[in-house]
């Protein structure tokens, strides 16, 4: 087992001085848990450099380069079905710190930004099942997490205890990993050299708070989407600037968004 490890460690370090790589992971969404055909795809990364990752929506990587070009520019022009195209259910980017195991979970509640630090603790459990995905020979691993029984195939052929969302902790890299009910799957679809990971441009203040805390007022959220957006001071004078038209807009795009996304990957 110490030869084992040794070895691994030789070849992680080989691959961490190395330049960063991105994974492109499909990743596909049962977003209604009540309707077995809502099964949205579409694409993540997840960029691997030496002393950290970031998993994050495609989408998004390409939304924030259409804004940074637009504040260079000053010309905010968008054209709107392809801002429409971009839109994602990947709401969140996950950055991992390779040197203290801890991870920061931002995402959008509303019209504001939270972020939390946690420090998973997987009970994985490896399984003798092996099978080849693509070019890569796997072997299947299981956990539960987040109300979730999650079964993985990760390959010690890229030697990074790393994966999608924030899975981590086996001996190499996950190449998919699904859930047992088929609401939620990652599956490697290639993966390229970059020159540094993706770097999102973050305007006003990011809201610290515990995981907790985060669930809570998210969970609120989703309850009564409307309140939750005029509770705060910013989100109130934003809704009170509108016209009773707009606010009754926007109410009913608020009300739909929460009734068509009703299965979060975390259940519990």
């Amino acid at each position: 087992m110490k030869k084992i490890l040794f070895i691994f460690s030789i070849c992680f370090f080989a691959f961490a001085s190395s330049q960063t790589t991105r994974f492109v992971y499909q990743v596909s969404i049962k977003t209604d848990s009540t309707d077995a055909k809502s099964v949205k795809t579409e694409l993540a990364n997840l960029d691997i450099s030496p002393k950290e990752s970031i998993f994050y929506g495609d989408n998004r990587l390409k939304r924030d380069s259409i804004f940074s070009r637009a504040r260079q520019t000053g010309s905010f022009n968008f054209d709107r079905t392809q801002m429409q195209n971009l839109q994602s259910n990947i709401d969140f980017t996950v950055q991992k710190n390779y040197s203290d195991q801890n991870l920061i979970y931002k995402s959008r509640i509303g019209r504001d930004e939270y972020s939390y630090t946690e420090t998973p603790h997987f009970n994985w459990k490896i399984l003798p099942e092996t099978v080849k995905i693509g070019d890569y020979k796997t072997q299947k691993a299981e956990m539960n997490y987040g109300g979730r029984t999650w079964n993985a195939w990760f390959t010690t052929d890229v030697p990074v205890q790393d994966g999608p969302y924030k899975f981590s902790g086996l001996p190499g890299l996950i190449v998919k990993i699904e859930d047992t009910k088929g609401d939620y799957s990652f599956d490697l679809m290639q993966s390229k050299k970059i020159n540094a990971p993706a770097d999102f441009t973050t305007r006003g203040n990011i809201i610290k708070v515990s995981k907790a805390n985060f669930l809570k007022q998210n969970e609120a959220y989703r309850k009564d989407p409307v309140s939750a957006m005029i509770a705060g001071n910013t989100r109130g004078n934003f809704m009170q600037r509108m016209t009773p038209e707009q606010r009754k807009q926007m109410e009913t795009r608020l009300k739909k968004s929460v009734t068509d996304f009703n299965n979060p990957i975390e259940i519990k």
